[in-house]
């Protein structure tokens, strides 16, 4: 029985003993006084079972016959059944019994009668087991770092990328706004914490190629582990890269990119800054103070551990772009469609066919390294363009810019077999009487029909 059902029957029984009146009850039910004496007299005749449902316990007077469900099951347990991962779920099974069976059930009927015969479960892939993780007890011990593109200058200026930096210790910020997600973007970033923090112990970014990348083949071969430009700049300042597999892995600075995209977009609109230049200074001079003093929190350990920080030189020589080049027989680099002529003081130390390192700085100083010493060098002009090579294809067959005169000499046999042809034409078409005077002596027409039909043919023919 129902809790609707239930309730009559205490209330039923509370009439029957005299403890309530009839007209108290209807109200308690919430019917009319007619249906509550209707149910006290179902209730003396046959107790608490008269008041259950009618329709309880009896099919649908609009279900579907047995026998259509009988078939309809066995069809689904041939056709669209199997294991977990092949079978067919019940709207799919609809569909498929519906075009290739021509049986049309609803999809939650069919689902209904799957899970009666056991054919499907209500039990869904279970999502993975995630728990939380405490924060680190140190500032400086983890610090999270992602780009955020938003349009932080709204329609004064162009869209953006924020580098941020937060601590997960003490939710820490520090951001620097530019164009790009770039590695200059990302290490600039990072200098300004280390200049203002220390090093900190481990980054913790996403998969991104600027911060970390898959192995190569020939890495994988050899065993190597692999490296962007700005994890090499991390190794040579001693700081670890973990590379978080999802963003809810680093939510504090994914939950940070949120509170900028409100507070930051607006503080930025009411000062009319329009560039990434007025942005960042007014991040380094204003936001970022007030931000860490509302929204950080103390850490559950109060010992630092940034190592100390670094002096301007020791910065310099860990963020800059290393690549290696050969050394050539004439004793030149070739780096970014540049030359770089090795000078004769530096062959002590490297040599033709050696592998030499390019070093490059943001602001676009080159070095060239050879096992650590410095090399002499002088840049080369640039090399012209290439030509393209002279094509060499001759055509074998007829020019057509040319036309050979009518008197050319290859026309000969020709002209002789077309005034052949002419001759033997007009000879059969001549009446006798022509023939006697072609024939007689003297006879000379000025331009006779042969040399007209000749004339006529080697012109045909010139064409």
């Amino acid at each position: 029985m129902s809790r609707k059902e239930l309730v009559r029957v205490e209330v039923m029984a509370r009439v029957k003993q005299g403890d309530l009146k009839l007209v108290n009850g209807a109200e308690l039910l919430g019917v009319s006084y007619r249906q509550a004496k209707r149910l006290a007299k179902r209730y003396r005749e046959e107790g608490a079972a008269g008041l259950k449902h009618r329709a309880a316990g009896r099919s649908s007077n609009r279900g579907k016959p047995a026998r259509l469900r009988r078939r309809v099951l066995k069809l689904v347990a041939e056709k669209y059944s199997g294991t977990a991962a092949e079978r067919l779920g019940p709207t799919l099974a609809a569909e498929h019994l519906q075009a290739e069976d021509g049986l049309k059930i609803d999809s939650e009927t069919l689902r209904r009668w799957m899970l009666a015969a056991g054919l499907w479960s209500r039990r869904r892939k279970g999502a993975i087991h995630r728990q939380r993780r405490e924060r680190k007890e140190h500032f400086g011990e983890l610090v999270q770092m992602d780009g955020s593109f938003h349009a932080w200058l709204g329609k004064r200026g162009p869209e953006g990328c924020l580098i941020n930096m937060a601590d997960d210790a003490t939710s820490t910020t520090l951001s620097r706004l530019g164009k790009e997600e770039t590695i200059w973007a990302a290490a600039n970033a990072l200098e300004a914490w280390i200049v203002k923090y220390g090093i900190p112990l481990a980054l913790y970014t996403d998969w991104k190629n600027v911060y970390v990348r898959e192995p190569s083949v020939k890495e994988e071969l050899h065993g190597t582990e692999p490296r962007t430009a700005f994890g090499s700049m991390c190794e040579r300042l001693g700081i670890k890269i973990i590379a978080a597999n999802t963003p809810q892995a680093k939510g504090r600075v994914e939950r940070s990119h949120g509170t900028h995209q409100d507070r930051l977009v607006k503080k930025m609109r009411l000062r009319k800054i329009c560039t990434y230049a007025a942005a960042n200074e007014y991040l380094e001079q204003d936001y970022l103070a007030e931000h860490n003093r509302r929204f950080s929190r103390p850490a559950a350990d109060p010992q630092d551990y940034h190592r100390r920080k670094p002096s301007q030189r020791e910065l310099r020589e860990a963020f800059r772009l290393e690549e290696e080049r050969t050394l050539s027989n004439d004793w030149v680099v070739r780096y970014d469609n540049r030359l770089f002529q090795v000078q004769s003081k530096s062959r002590k130390h490297a040599l033709a066919h050696a592998k030499v390192t390019v070093c490059e700085w943001q602001d676009g100083a080159i070095e060239l390294r050879y096992r650590g010493h410095k090399l002499v060098w002088k840049e080369l002009a640039a090399l012209p363009p290439r030509s393209a090579p002279a094509s060499s294809y001759r055509p074998t067959g007829r020019s057509t810019s040319h036309k050979p005169a009518a008197n050319h000499p290859w026309r000969g046999p020709a002209l002789r077999r077309v005034a052949a042809a002419a001759a033997r034409a007009d000879s059969a078409s001549a009446t006798p009487e022509t023939r006697c005077l072609t024939a007689a002596p003297g006879f000379a027409p000025a331009e006779s029909a042969q040399q007209t039909s000749i004339q006529r043919k080697g012109t045909l023919l010139m064409r």
